[in-house]
Parts: C-alpha cells; sequence; structure tokens
C-alpha cells in the first residue's frame, strides 16, 4: 500500500514526522495520567453522563452478558455497542476498577499519536510533504485533541477510524481493486458500532464514481461488494435486537431526543402559537418530551414543519448558519488541560477555521476546474458529516471528528500564502 509507506518524503521529515507523534502520546498520556478523573463529566454513583454510563454498560455486559444503558440491567438500543465492547473488553484485562478506565485513556492517546501519522499520510496524497507536516504540526498543537484523549466518550476512537476510512477510500478510488474497497467498507461498519449516521457514507464514493464516469458494471460490482461487507459486519448487532426486542433495530432507538433537541431554536419551546395548533401538548417545553422514541421523533417532526411554514427564515437560518455555528464555532474543549485557557484555545480554533476555510475554498476550485478526486473524495466527504447532524442537535463534541479536514485545509492554505510569497 503505496499510500502509507512514504516513500517519497525526505528523511528530515520523516524524522519530524515522528518528533511530533512522539511527542503527541508523551503530552496525551502525560496528561490523562496526571489529570485522570478530572476529565470526568458525570458520576459514578449518579450516573448522570454518557462517560460513567459508558463505564457501568460495560460492567453489566462483562457480569451479565447483557448491554444495558438507561435501562437498568434490561437489555437496551439505546446506544450502538462500541464503547461498552472496548470497555469491557479492557476490564477482562486490567479489572473493573480504576486499571481498565486508566487503560482506555491510554489507549485513546495512542490512537491519537497514530492519528498524526494518518493525517500526514492523507495530506501528503492530497497536496505535498510540506502541507502534510504543517497539517500534523497544527493537529499536534491542537488542544481539544488531548481533552479528547481522557474524556471516556466515542469521539477519539471514532475520529482514528474515520481518518482511516479517508485513507483508505482514497486509497481504492486510486487503485480500483476490490480489496481496498473491502477494507473501506469494513472501517464504515467499525464506525457504525460508535456512531451508526456513518452507514451512508459509500454514497460520498457512489457520487464520486460517477463524477470520474466509472462504469456501471464496475459500480455495481463495487456496491455489491460493499453492501455485503456491511450486511456480514452489521448481522451480530441485528440478530441480537431481534433476539432481545422481537423487532429488527438497524441501530439504536434512541434519534427521537437529538432530533427534538435540534428542532428546539436555540433550546427554548416553539411559540404559543404551536401549542394553539397541537392542543395535544400543555404548553411548556417539557411536555413536549413525552413518550417513547418515536413519540419524540414525531413531535420534532410537528416543530419543523410548523416552523418552516409559519416562521420559515427562522428556521431557514437555524437549520444552516445556526447548525455550523453550533458544530463548528467553538472548540470540543470542555476542561482547561496544562492550565491553557479556553480563550487561547478558542483563537488558535479560530485560526485553523479562517485559514481552513480558504483552504477548502481553494479545494473546491480546483476540484471542479479539474475534476480532482481526492479533493472531491475530502470535500464530499466533510460536506456528509456536516449535513448529517443538521436534522440532530449540532454542538462542538460533535463537529470535533471533523476539525482535523479542516486542519488538513488550513495547511494547505497557508502552504500556498507561503508559496506565494517566495514567488512575490
Amino acid at each position: 500500500m503505496v499510500l502509507f509507506k512514504l516513500k517519497e518524503v525526505s528523511k528530515s521529515i520523516k524524522i519530524t514526522l515522528i518528533a511530533v507523534i512522539i511527542l503527541v502520546f508523551s503530552l496525551s498520556a502525560a496528561s490523562v495520567l496526571y489529570y485522570g478523573d478530572y476529565f470526568l463529566l458525570g458520576s459514578y454513583e449518579k450516573l448522570n453522563n454518557d462517560d460513567v454510563k459508558y463505564v457501568n454498560s460495560a460492567q453489566i455486559l462483562l457480569n451479565k452478558h447483557t448491554l444495558a444503558y438507561n435501562s437498568g440491567k434490561s437489555p437496551s438500543a439505546f446506544i450502538m455497542p462500541g464503547m461498552p465492547f472496548v470497555l469491557s473488553g479492557l476490564m477482562l484485562i486490567f479489572g473493573q476498577g480504576d486499571g481498565a478506565v486508566i487503560a482506555f485513556r491510554l489507549l485513546q492517546a495512542a490512537l491519537q499519536a497514530f492519528s498524526i501519522y494518518l493525517i500526514f499520510v492523507l495530506a501528503h496524497s492530497l497536496f505535498n510533504s510540506r502541507t502534510a507536516i504543517i497539517a500534523s504540526i497544527a493537529a499536534a498543537l491542537y488542544l481539544p485533541d488531548y481533552f479528547s484523549s481522557g474524556v471516556i466518550l466515542s469521539e477519539t476512537i471514532f475520529r482514528t477510524l474515520f481518518i482511516a476510512l479517508i485513507c483508505f477510500s482514497l486509497l481504492a478510488l486510486k487503485s480500483n481493486q476490490t480489496k481496498h474497497y473491502i477494507i473501506a467498507a469494513v472501517l464504515v461498519g467499525l464506525a457504525c458500532y460508535f456512531k451508526p449516521h456513518t452507514i451512508l457514507f459509500p454514497v460520498v464514493w457512489f457520487i464520486v464514481w460517477l463524477v470520474n464516469k466509472i462504469s456501471w458494471k464496475s459500480i455495481v460490482k463495487y456496491t455489491v461488494i460493499v453492501s455485503i461487507t456491511l450486511v456480514l459486519l452489521l448481522c451480530p448487532w441485528w440478530i441480537r435486537n431481534y433476539v432481545a426486542f422481537d423487532s429488527f433495530i438497524p441501530f439504536t432507538k434512541s434519534a427521537g431526543n437529538p432530533m427534538l433537541l435540534g428542532a428546539l431554536v436555540n433550546n427554548e419551546a416553539p411559540s404559543q402559537a404551536f401549542f394553539h395548533a397541537h392542543p395535544e401538548y400543555t404548553g411548556d417545553r417539557s411536555s413536549l418530551f413525552v413518550g417513547s422514541d418515536d413519540d419524540m421523533a414525531e413531535t420534532a417532526q410537528k416543530i419543523i414543519k410548523f416552523g418552516f411554514t409559519e416562521e420559515p427564515m427562522k428556521y431557514l437560518k437555524w437549520y444552516t448558519i445556526d447548525k455550523l455555528k453550533g458544530l463548528y464555532y467553538g472548540p470540543y474543549y470542555w476542561k482547561t488541560v496544562f492550565g491553557i485557557s479556553g480563550i487561547s484555545v478558542g483563537i488558535y480554533h479560530s485560526l485553523i477555521l479562517i485559514f481552513g476555510s480558504i483552504g477548502l475554498l481553494l479545494m473546491l476550485i480546483q476540484a471542479l476546474r479539474r475534476r480532482n478526486t481526492p479533493y472531491l473524495l475530502l470535500l464530499l466527504t466533510f460536506a456528509y458529516f456536516t449535513v448529517i447532524y443538521v436534522p440532530f442537535v449540532a454542538f462542538s463534541r460533535y463537529g470535533y471528528p471533523n476539525v482535523f479536514i479542516i486542519a488538513i485545509a488550513a495547511a494547505f492554505a497557508i502552504n500556498q500564502l507561503m508559496s506565494l510569497r517566495k514567488k512575490t
């Protein structure tokens, strides 16, 4: 796999990359060992946040062989099983106390370091060595990555799978080899066990195939291969859900709440006119969240339909500009690391957004003019993992896995400016 071997990279660049990777792992490991449970967002006693609930689910899975979440010790399809399985696997080795949690955080530290390598590989294949090393250094200096190493959430694992997925997608599109599409499909399937919205990512490949005028014979062939791979990977989850709930549940039964939260402009109840039009609700925000997951999804649809009918500009802004701001305006930096304030991190995050926006625009221009497949793939990937969150609640945690794409685009823009200045 030539993409990952970096034969064309100079010795000095390789040494720099290795140094950056070692630095990132050292800082991440030191951070998670020093801060420990400072990174907890909830309480093990109260089980009042996702992180402690994941640990509790892993313990139940290990002891009772049941995947439970927000359901006591009864089976649940509220979450995908990725996080409980990883944590329970570590508990088998390190015990059910602090040892497994420390091991999980160190695993995330290693994944953050490995992500630097993947970012370099991706940026190098898209641009050149100098852009790739700029992107790697920019990522190494991004403090939310160190926060993400310590918190017990799925973002670090998913982001690593996500970057690898783009790398293998690029490799598959370049080589047109079946084995590369199988690997890419496996990565889609694994990512679904942490973030189920990844399942439609093959649509990105389909669009690139159409743009590149790939034969329909090849499109059908690769579609069948990818579909079979995904079915085989997700079958265990589907079988488990059918046995436990006597119904086909492809992913989770928890989309209604985030969809309803996403429909509330600025997290506020809709206007009183909505409650007059829908007397089944009592007129306050809490009445919207009554009932099953399907009931909340139906409530969200009612709010969206009413909003776009009665206040179209307000809801259009909410589902475009405001959703983008929710995902990307602020950094995923909920607790201070290394004593560096949120303001400083916010400034650095803003610089990445500014240069990244310029880079994305330059890539879009070149993708349209020259039908540049690698640029098109990255742009479509970024668009997909942005648009997929629009119907739901959108905040920095969900936007965080995409920031590395903006950082790569920022490195591209910076390199272009450096080259322009040199020529001038």
